[in-house]
């Protein structure tokens, strides 16, 4: 007699062909419509199931977990990400966490590499006047950006996603300068032609593009201060792909209004969908809502992800990405 089937609830609509395999797989319970589960709703799906698959608009607290009951056994969470879940919690409760690792590198890589020309270049204010039908012709002074080549970029988190930036910046001719937790081997450092600094204060000061790709932790949150903002070039410009809490955004949007920051390129936001009103209306400023990872390829390696993880764990295993506290 094969044994009982896993619940799996998935609490947003997922690429068809991760729910088609998901439902084949386990008993599955799939969203019908696009759209973040309430509060209520996201505990009742965390009571029925004993696997629950997120996404980073889930906020997954202590008081969830506690709500849950015993039942729930992992957290597959579909997204690298994983600061909206509390890890530490839920192992307490013997809950397992995984997530989606690697996937979504080269693809945040490549946004990353769009918004530094979109801001430098000048692009959305082209792309604004051809859709008002208001050009009037070429003219010497007319939208006048910079030339990314021979410019330094700063990465603040040289992780896979701000080594993946490095090379492209590379083949675009910047220059890498780089801050992390650890030095990066020489060998990586030699193909990059990448420098070290240990202090981010003296890195910001220096470069003209700053992209930050470091994970929002505690340590992280608001590392870009309103002190570390004004040390920057007022000719720089700040490049934010990875996660809105380690930007102060106010800060931000006061150094830009001020002039004392040339331009801004924003993917993710301090306080998700509520968005500085005055960060909106700045030209020098190219908003997108969190598209870093909106590929139809990126989303289909999720969800094979989420899958591993799961079928490993209902064969007894732990799951291949599991999160442990401490480690994130």
């Amino acid at each position: 007699m094969p044994g009982k089937r896993l619940t799996v609830v998935v609490t947003r609509r997922l690429p068809e062909r991760v729910e088609t395999r998901l439902s084949e797989l386990f008993d599955t319970q799939l969203r019908t419509d696009d759209t973040p589960m309430t509060r209520d709703e996201l505990i009742a799906a965390a009571r029925q199931a004993d696997v629950l698959v997120p996404t980073i608009t889930d906020t997954i607290d202590a008081n969830v977990l506690a709500a849950a009951g015993d039942r729930l056994r992992l957290i597959a969470n579909y997204g690298a990400g994983v600061d909206h879940i509390d890890v530490a919690s839920a192992r307490q409760r013997g809950i397992l966490v995984s997530n989606t690792p690697g996937v979504l590198t080269e693809d945040t890589a490549d946004m990353t590499m769009a918004l530094i020309l979109a801001v430098t270049r000048r692009i959305p204010e082209g792309l604004a006047v051809m859709q008002k039908s208001e050009w009037d012709g070429w003219s010497p002074g007319a939208f006048l950006g910079g030339r990314v080549g021979g410019r330094r970029l700063g990465i603040l988190g040289m992780g896979r996603i701000g080594t993946a930036v490095a090379r492209r910046a590379r083949a675009f001719g910047m220059q890498i300068h780089y801050h992390n937790r650890t030095r990066l081997r020489p060998e990586i450092e030699e193909e990059l032609e990448a420098t070290y600094w240990e202090s981010l204060d003296q890195m910001v000061s220096r470069v003209d593009v700053l992209s930050v790709n470091c994970p929002h932790t505690p340590s992280t949150f608001h590392l870009m201060n309103a002190r570390r903002l004004k040390l920057m070039k007022p000719s720089a410009v700040l490049v934010n792909t990875s996660r809105g809490e380690v930007v102060d955004e106010n800060a931000l949007t006061r150094q830009l209004r001020s002039g004392d920051l040339a331009g801004a390129g924003l993917d993710v936001y301090e306080q998700g969908t509520n968005i500085n009103p005055r960060l909106r209306e700045l030209r020098n400023v190219v908003l997108l809502p969190h598209m870093g990872s909106a590929t139809e390829e990126g989303r289909a390696e999720m969800g094979e992800k989420v899958l591993l993880n799961i079928k490993t764990f209902d064969d007894g295993h732990r799951p291949p990405d599991q999160v442990v506290p401490g480690m994130i």
